[in-house]
């Protein structure tokens, strides 16, 4: 106790190393904040020195080497009533401030932004990104931020910032006008507005923002989801050309794979779609026939052309617990003939609810030879 004592009247430099990134402000340990009159104060680049005499700010030294006497002390010297070569030891705290910037801080939107845009109506956002902060005023930053703490980081300064960040990017962006597809485009103008638009408030703290990103604006997953499907359309184009092309690539896959269950049902489906197909384009001409001129004046109309004549049902057997097929009418006809195909045997086709016996169905019914009654007896 009484060696520390002796330090603390003893101390004729002042300094501070920083050892971490993100303090900012640290107060001068002594012994009863006793300073010896005359002492070394060492103001690296980055830093201020801030004296506080009796709870009052006294001076503000820049970066550099200052011998602590009455002519360096001008204010202080007024408080301590100094007139002529006082030269015992005054006691006063020491604060270093910090003023180098801190970078990679972060800011973002805990709840979504209300936005109305021309094109998708009401809509929700969310934005976050980083910036950067430094002490533009100490004196300003120890009397509405530090108080009477010891040693100020980042950490109890960013929650306050953020918030001021957020409220200030949410009126920004709501009032910007911008189409939420625009957005990406003018992330740098939002990001100087928003910049502009806080300076005052940070500059009643001692701070500045020597920058300011937003780096991801985003729309919640469903509405993302939405104009996902929405590009897909503007790629694919002509829907009824594309639909065509599903349609025939459905019944190549059905012709390489006839064997299989996913390949018959591929099958009917592909015969579907080509029905379809033909009865879209037998439309198409005979709308286009009604559009040629009328009168003796121009080419007479084409007749339109007959309709296609119905596709022929594709029927699978099932046999000893496997699928066989397809088969065309004329290929059961031919079972039938053969007696591999029975009334018992039972069919699928499309449109069926189930497996049911061939000789249910009116079109197969008819393949089955029916018996001749036995012949009368003899006449007596």
């Amino acid at each position: 106790m009484i060696w520390n004592m002796l330090r603390g009247e003893a101390i004729d430099v002042i300094d501070w190393t920083e050892d971490s990134r993100d303090t900012m402000v640290w107060r001068f340990q002594r012994h009863g904040n006793a300073i010896k009159y005359g002492a070394k104060l060492t103001v690296r680049e980055g830093q201020a020195a801030l004296f506080v005499h009796e709870g009052q700010l006294a001076d503000v030294f820049k970066p550099g080497l200052y011998e602590l006497e009455t002519n360096n002390l001008p204010i202080l010297t007024t408080l301590q009533h100094w007139h002529h070569g006082f030269n015992s030891p005054f006691k006063s705290e020491v604060y270093f401030v910090s003023t180098r910037q801190f970078t990679d801080m972060k800011w973002g939107t805990r709840n979504p932004i209300m936005l109305r845009d021309p094109e998708f109506g009401p809509v929700r956002m969310r934005a976050f990104g980083t910036y950067a902060i430094r002490v533009s005023d100490p004196a300003t930053f120890l009397t509405e931020i530090v108080g009477t703490d010891a040693e100020v980081t980042t950490d109890e300064v960013e929650a306050q910032l953020r918030n001021v960040i957020v409220a200030r990017f949410s009126n920004a962006l709501a009032s910007s006008g911008i189409p939420v597809l625009d957005l990406a485009a003018n992330t740098d103008q939002l990001a100087e507005f928003l910049s502009a638009r806080v300076a005052p408030e940070m500059a009643a703290y001692g701070i500045e923002l020597p920058s300011l990103y937003i780096e991801n604006l985003s729309l919640p997953e469903a509405v993302e989801e939405a104009m996902d499907r929405r590009t897909s359309m503007g790629v694919i184009g002509d829907l009824g050309k594309y639909t065509q092309f599903q349609a025939a690539e459905a019944m190549r896959a059905a012709a390489e794979n006839p064997g299989s269950a996913g390949g018959s049902m591929g099958a009917g489906l592909g015969a579907g779609m080509g029905l379809a197909m033909a009865q879209q384009m037998a439309s198409g001409a005979a709308a286009a026939s009604q559009t040629q001129p009328a009168g003796g004046q121009g080419a007479p109309a084409a007749a339109a052309p007959p309709p296609p004549p119905p596709a022929d049902p594709i029927f699978h057997i099932a046999e000893n617990g496997e699928t066989h097929g397809p088969y065309s009418l004329a290929d059961l006809g031919q079972k039938a003939k053969e007696g591999s195909l029975t009334r018992e045997t039972l069919v699928w086709s499309a449109g069926f609810d189930g497996w049911t016996k061939a000789g249910e169905v009116d079109q197969l019914a008819r393949l089955f030879t029916v018996a001749p009654p036995p012949p009368p007896p003899p006449a007596a």
